[in-house]
């Protein structure tokens, strides 16, 4: 039989933990623009500092989406640092559906508590 060394073992709990990363990134690209408008650096900044994002790249296509989908918009600002820079906004809808997530979040949250619990016999 198959056995996988350690190496390999905490290889697949890497991607394991990216893969569920990715899953709330959305969730949590909403949370911090619903917070305050915000540039594309800021919330990569937030998401590193939270130990949500390990590949910036990945932020962009969600933004778009996001934007795409009528949950985001976004405007231009003159920087002095540079060119114009674009900040993003949390539409009216975009708020319903971060509603909508923090339901799901919740009620997900509640069943892996449930299921981490100790085990008592019927």
């Amino acid at each position: 039989m198959f056995r996988k060394t350690k190496e390999e073992a905490l290889m697949n709990i890497e991607n394991t933990q990216a893969q569920m990363r990715k899953g709330i990134l959305e969730y949590c690209i909403l949370l911090i623009i619903a917070r305050n408008d915000a540039y594309v650096q800021d919330i990569i900044n937030k998401l590193r500092a939270s130990k949500m994002l390990v590949v910036e790249g990945t932020v962009y296509p969600l933004l778009t989406r996001l934007k795409n989908t009528g949950l985001l918009a976004y405007r231009w600002e003159e920087s002095t640092q540079g060119p114009p820079r674009k900040y993003y906004n949390i539409t009216e809808q975009g708020r319903q559906f971060l509603q909508a997530l923090e339901t799901s979040w919740e009620e997900l949250t509640t069943a892996i508590e449930i299921l981490k619990a100790p085990h008592t016999p019927q």
